[in-house]
Order: structure tokens, then C-alpha cells, then sequence
């Protein structure tokens, strides 16, 4: 496999930072949460693979934070993982450091290149529309018709592995993507069609800012089997019919995982 490292297209990812990045922080988060990720015995031993999940959290989404330090715990830091990650969050003195820790901008091209090094990647697909989905629709797969995660998986050739969490769409009560509202203050041209309203602790009400802080809900990670895209859909497959056979899968994981739940924020 090649060392992302040798490759001047990908970000100067640090294997040291990331792990004290891990050791710390990630430590933090996952005993703050009682977190657990659960399936990584049947991920792909080597190569490249897309790790297609569900995004959970509003801004302080704890799902890298939890998923990230398990996967280095079982395959070391020899194995990069990227995330790919709005634009917005990669501005500034921060931007450096979530760099160094794997993140890089999300697009074609750059999932591309990490997916070409041998390494993996990580992919929200649904990004911010689904991170402030309604709690009360917190267990439904909903991608907001994004697909392109598939063509890359395709074009890279490349497993997609999904994966589902739960519990951080509880760590505060998020009312509304606030859509329409967005739309009418002309948001997208900033590249952002929502305005989430949430309710939580310590402001109570928030129409995005200021950010409430997340309750210690538990949160569990599923890593399901990898879909070999090929193998199950043919050289030439239909997007949209891989797209709907992973959100299924997906949601009848989610599912699962709901039902073993039986409290809210206690799991």
C-alpha cells in the first residue's frame, strides 16, 4: 500500500498528532458518551474502502471522535483514515490542525486521491442536513438525495463500508432543520441550505448560534459489512439502486440498534 505521506496531492496528515489527538481527546469523548463502535472485525483487513455513515451531533457531532480512535486501536497508524469535511470547518489556525488529524475538504477529487494512496475514507453523505435532523426523526437514514459517495466507491474501486450511530441526535432536542427559513434569508449562497433550531443547555433556545452543549448521551457505532459494489451490482450499476440498497441497509441497522435502546440519553 503507499504512505499517504509520499503523496504531494493529500494533506501532511500526522500519524503522531492523530494519535495524541486519540489518546486525548478521543478518550475524552468516548467516556463522556459511554461510547462504543461495535463490527470492526469484519472490515476490510487492507486497502482502500469508503465508510459511508449517518451524521449525528449538530456542531458538536461526536461521530470522528468516536469512530476514528476504534479503528486505529484495531489497525494502527500504518492505516490512514480521512474524513471528508465541509469547507467551513477547514478555514483558519483549526483547519491546520484537523489536517494533521486527517481531515481534508470534501469533493471528488480528494476522496479520490485518499482512496487512490490505499487509504480510507470516511463520508457523511447527508453533511449538515442530516447532523440537525429532527430528534424526533433521529432514527431515519435520510442522505438528502446525495449519491455521488457511490460513484466514487465505483470509480475507485473500492468497497463501500457502512456504518450507523446513535444516541448524539439526543445530546440536545433539535426541533427543525429550519429549511424554509434558510431559504428565505438567501443562505445558499453560502453554501448552507439550513437554519437548525434546537433547545438545550446552558441557552435554552438556539437558532444555530450560540451552540448548546451536548448531553452525555451514550452513543453506539454499528460498522456493518462492506458492499462490494461490483461483485453484487455488476460492472456498469445503477447509482441510485446501490444508493437505495445501502440506505436500506443502513436503516435496518439503525433500526436494530434503536430497538436495544431503551432509554433516551441513557441508552
Amino acid at each position: 500500500m503507499s504512505n499517504d505521506l509520499d503523496n504531494p496531492d493529500l494533506p501532511d496528515w500526522d500519524p503522531a498528532f492523530t494519535k495524541q489527538l486519540k489518546d486525548t481527546v478521543g478518550a475524552l469523548v468516548k467516556r463522556y458518551f459511554r461510547a462504543e463502535v461495535r463490527g470492526l472485525d469484519t472490515f476490510p483487513p487492507t486497502g482502500g474502502a469508503l465508510v459511508v455513515s449517518n451524521h449525528s451531533g449538530g456542531m458538536f457531532t461526536p461521530d470522528v471522535l468516536v469512530l476514528a480512535p476504534a479503528f486505529y486501536d484495531r489497525f494502527g497508524f500504518d492505516r490512514p483514515l480521512y474524513t471528508l469535511a465541509h469547507y467551513g470547518v477547514m478555514v483558519g489556525p483549526v483547519g491546520n490542525w484537523l489536517r494533521r488529524a486527517g481531515l481534508i475538504e470534501a469533493s471528488r477529487e480528494n476522496a479520490a486521491t485518499a482512496l487512490g494512496s490505499g487509504a480510507v475514507v470516511l463520508v457523511f453523505p447527508g453533511g449538515d442536513y442530516d447532523s440537525y435532523r429532527p430528534t424526533l426523526r433521529e432514527n431515519v437514514i435520510d442522505f438528502n438525495g446525495r449519491t455521488g459517495y457511490v460513484t466514487t466507491a465505483i470509480e475507485a474501486g473500492v468497497p463501500i463500508v457502512p456504518a450507523v450511530s446513535i444516541g448524539a441526535q439526543e445530546s440536545q432536542l433539535f426541533l427543525t432543520r429550519g429549511n424554509n427559513l434558510a431559504k428565505l434569508l438567501g443562505l445558499k449562497r453560502l453554501r448552507t441550505e439550513i437554519l437548525p433550531i434546537s433547545f438545550g443547555f446552558p441557552f435554552g433556545l438556539s437558532v444555530f448560534v450560540p451552540p448548546n452543549l451536548p448531553l452525555p448521551t451514550k452513543v453506539v457505532t454499528q460498522v456493518l459489512e462492506p458492499i462490494d459494489v461490483v461483485a453484487e451490482f455488476g460492472r456498469d450499476p445503477d447509482v441510485a439502486a446501490v444508493d437505495a440498497h445501502v440506505r436500506a441497509v443502513m436503516q435496518s441497522a439503525l433500526d436494530e440498534l434503536a430497538q436495544q435502546r431503551r432509554f433516551p440519553i441513557l441508552g
